[in-house]
């Protein structure tokens, strides 16, 4: 019997009792449809981080100091950063937690005390008004920078250049407001204000440096620009080697693709559960077949039909339920994960090897648990078939 034939039976014997396939087929579309809706989120949300930190410059280099509180890196110590083989730009930063206050509207923000320098370190940008200057530092001007966020919640749709704020019970100038800069690992980057460093230290009582960022000269250098930077705080902390540590960004952006694609190949692997299960449906329900078409069996076996043609009708048979419920769970998959993109304005990103290895896997979860049902059909005796009540 030709391959056509058997695969025309086969379509034949679904689509005589439909419901059935279906119920057969649900453990296929759900485990397919959700390897897939899984992945593409998980990968979706590591392609967004890592935009955003690549948005700050591959030649960027953090340096952030733990026990801050007794920190030996000072002031002083910025020139000599700067004077280093390969560092462009250095930008420290204070930061702490304040109250900002627009008459009686309030709320809490992240404050980042800062220079001049950190527009350009951090590649910022201004939506309106201008960024701080050198004499704003050297002159503790208490003029301020508001995120997005902030100055939405502060004033509305108005433009809050010009007019004063308190920010935990002292007035400033509002001089600029950053352009929105969306949200990373979690965190809002517009829910924020900038003072300038000199001012932020007296506010907040601390003239202790928490972190500094460091501009290289060009991506190329960012590695020599590292070791140059690790040689130098080494000398300065002396014994004291892990208060400070220096990552670049693509440590960052490395380090949240080996977290994300741990993560989806664990959620994957939850998922194909799902497509185990079904496939174990797919076996009970062939089991039920053949023992509903014995008399069948034995007939085509009376007139010729050779073992190999009863192995291949059920294995046809069983791998056509499994394939139609794997295309059925990819454009089930496809769609659940764009609507819910549009709906939770989460980024997602589909992965067509991803794509094709669910689908393969439930075409070979449909062989593995057709073997024993077609193999029990093909080795039926005609007579014991013909006889089955």
């Amino acid at each position: 019997m030709g391959m056509s034939q058997l695969i025309k039976m086969a379509v034949k014997s679904i689509v005589s009792n439909k419901l059935r396939a279906f119920l057969t087929m649900l453990g296929m579309i759900i485990g397919v449809s959700s390897v897939i809706i899984l992945v593409s989120i998980s990968q979706g949300s590591s392609k967004q981080i890592s935009d955003q930190i690549g948005q700050l410059g591959t030649n960027l280099l953090t340096v952030n100091f733990y026990n801050t509180d007794q920190s030996k890196f000072k002031e002083n110590d910025l020139s000599t950063i700067k004077k280093l083989s390969g560092v462009k730009e250095v930008a420290p930063v204070v930061s702490g937690r304040v109250t900002v206050k627009n008459g009686k509207t309030s709320s809490e923000v992240s404050l980042t005390g800062t220079t001049s320098s950190y527009k350009d370190v951090r590649n910022l940008k201004i939506s309106s008004g201008r960024f701080f200057t050198d004499f704003d530092n050297d002159e503790r001007l208490k003029t301020a920078i508001l995120g997005s966020e902030t100055a939405t919640t502060l004033f509305g749709l108005s433009n809050p250049v010009g007019e004063k704020i308190q920010v935990n019970g002292t007035s400033y100038k509002v001089i600029g407001v950053l352009a929105s800069s969306g949200s990373s690992l979690g965190q809002s980057g517009d829910n924020t204000v900038l003072l300038p460093m000199k001012v932020a230290q007296r506010l907040l009582q601390n003239t202790t440096i928490g972190s500094i960022y460091i501009q290289a000269e060009n991506e190329n250098i960012v590695n020599f620009a590292k070791a140059n930077v690790e040689s130098t705080l080494s000398v300065i902390f002396g014994e004291s080697q892990d208060d400070f540590s220096v990552t670049n960004q693509q440590d960052v952006i490395n380090t949240v693709s080996s977290v994300s694609n741990t993560m989806s190949i664990m959620l994957g692997g939850i998922a194909c559960i799902s497509l185990i299960v079904g496939g174990i449906g797919i076996m009970n329900i062939m089991l039920v077949s053949v023992s509903e078409r014995t008399k069948e069996i034995g007939i085509r076996k009376a007139i010729g039909a050779q073992k190999t043609d009863i192995l291949l009708q059920f294995l046809i048979e069983s791998i056509v339920l499994s394939s139609f419920g794997g295309m059925i769970g990819v454009g089930l998959g496809v769609s659940a994960a764009k609507l819910y993109s549009m709906i939770s304005s989460t980024s997602i990103a589909f992965s067509l090897p991803v794509i094709l290895l669910s689908f393969t896997f439930s075409l070979l979860v449909g062989v593995i648990f057709g073997v024993f049902p077609a193999y029990k059909a093909s080795n039926m005796r005609p007579i014991q078939a013909l006889r089955f009540e």
